[in-house]
């Protein structure tokens, strides 16, 4: 993932949502998160991007669920999906956060579709540019490009 505060590696688990990667990497590949920001940033919590409207509400237009097991844990630099309270533990679109804080503490209702493998620095980075009051950035962080394997 490429952004404008550097760029880090995401190591997909097909294993633990193999729908929601396969969704995610299609989106990736077919260009769907290029010059999309980090709309929500909570320093020592998450930063989560994958809005195409950056309001926190866009997606793809469709869902995937993949139901996390109950011993899910989402420590730093776990890549996981977004939902809303009232969808179903699993539903993904689009939206991701990646986990900044040492142990997020959320319940085991969220998709994981990988984990930072290199760079967590960067992510670290961007999980500095929020406001906690707010949840917003208190700099636009752009991710530029988004794409499997070496592309």
């Amino acid at each position: 993932m490429e952004t404008n505060c550097g760029t880090f590696t995401i190591e997909l688990d097909e294993k633990a949502s193999p729908k929601t990667v396969a969704s995610v990497a299609g989106l990736a590949e077919a260009g769907f998160y290029d010059d999309t920001t980090f709309h929500r940033i909570i320093p020592g919590f998450v930063i989560q991007g994958g809005d195409p409207t950056a309001t926190g509400t866009g997606g793809p237009g469709y869902s995937t669920v993949d139901t996390p097991a109950e011993t899910t844990k989402y420590t730093k630099g776990v890549v996981a999906m977004a939902k809303t309270p009232t969808e179903a533990p699993g539903t993904s679109g689009s939206q991701f956060f990646v986990v900044t804080g040492a142990d997020a503490g959320l319940p085991p209702e969220y998709a994981v579709i990988g984990k930072v493998a290199e760079r967590l620095d960067v992510v670290e980075k961007i999980g500095r540019l929020g406001d906690a009051a707010t949840e917003e950035p208190t700099e636009v962080v752009v991710i530029s490009k988004l794409r499997l394997g070496d592309a």
